[in-house]
């Protein structure tokens, strides 16, 4: 093998398996001397990839942990399995995936030759991961413009539709992706109405970078994450939460999305929710229903009450007759 690139991505792609290459071995693989071996092993050291060499008769080299992360070489399947793996965390807001994922993702996806492109979508359409939080998808090629744009800082275009269902065109300077663990948000300066906002990003479609760069402008505070929080907490009232589990803190929370808590152990088979929230009251109340066990809210009063209304609306939906008024509704089409 006489192309030394050729020749040197190939070396690295062996090393990068984990296992100890004897000098022999290698030099057999790429049909070459061994001192070619040793002088392509200084080329990728010199790159930045730390290749350790153990003494011996032999002599061995294996690609090690180093200071910094040097480009990896992915076959085909290995480049699938990753990029499925993250759209499936990015498209479902999974605790934990947060912006540098979805970046990672926008890099991949850039560069997956069309082949594999396909058979990630065609993975991604036949599966369906278990998601936690209230059931709010993102298409993960949502995810992955935004994540371009906001780091190749261009404006950005989008459909947007508001709470109450209002339909609007946005464009925007992206500032910076933002995970709550069950939900994303864009934190952007909206170039119409001149100041900052937050978007939810599973209310919005159809999104696309213009190409237009921009610099990028200091935030009211410095930090996205205090800014979303900020935003939220203007929007939506505290909700001061007291309500008492009659099952195991652990149970609980494997049924609440993690940014409510901490749980109060109470006894061996109870367990005490006290938390400032600034949640909606009926999301608040639904996520409580769904814990599937039984359970005292203490306060608000407002959260009490609507618990009550809500208690009685499901009542009466599953009381005798309820099937027959189903019945009577008129067909559709």
């Amino acid at each position: 093998m006489t192309d030394t690139p050729a020749r040197l991505l190939n070396l690295l792609s062996l090393l990068q398996t984990p296992r100890e290459w004897p000098g022999s071995e290698l030099a057999d693989r790429l049909d070459v001397s061994a001192r070619t071996i040793r002088r392509d092993i200084d080329r990728l050291r010199d790159l930045g990839y730390p290749v350790e060499a153990s003494r011996g008769s032999v002599g061995g080299y294996r690609l090690v942990a180093g200071t910094a992360m040097p480009p990896l070489l992915l076959d085909d399947e290995e480049a699938v399995a990753i990029a499925v793996g993250l759209r499936a965390g990015a498209g479902h807001a999974i605790e934990g995936v947060d912006e540098a994922s979805v970046r990672a993702l926008a890099k991949l996806e850039q560069v997956l030759p069309s082949r594999l492109r396909h058979r990630v979508s065609t993975l991604q359409n036949a599966t369906m991961p278990l998601a936690r939080g209230d059931g709010a998808t993102i298409d993960p090629q949502t995810l992955t413009v935004m994540a371009s744009a906001v780091t190749g800082r261009e404006r950005l275009r989008f459909a947007y539709r508001a709470g109450d269902g209002a339909e609007t065109r946005r464009q925007v300077e992206p500032y910076r992706l933002v995970s709550t663990g069950w939900r994303w948000y864009l934190v952007a300066y909206d170039l119409e109405r001149q100041d900052w906002r937050t978007f939810r990003v599973d209310r919005v479609s159809d999104p696309y970078a213009t190409g237009a760069r921009f610099t990028a402008r200091e935030l009211p505070t410095g930090d996205a994450a205090e800014f979303l929080s900020t935003s939220m907490a203007r929007r939506q009232p505290e909700l001061e939460v007291d309500v008492s589990f009659a099952a195991p803190a652990e149970f609980v929370a494997s049924r609440l999305p993690a940014s409510i808590g901490p749980l109060e152990q109470h006894g061996e088979h109870g367990c005490r929710l006290r938390a400032v929230l600034t949640d909606s009251l009926e999301w608040v109340a639904l996520r409580l229903a769904l814990v599937d066990c039984e359970f005292t809210a203490h306060g608000p009063p407002q959260l009490v009450s609507y618990l009550h209304d809500l208690g009685g609306r499901l009542t009466r939906a599953a009381a005798p007759g309820a099937q027959g008024t189903v019945a009577a509704l008129p067909e559709k089409g």
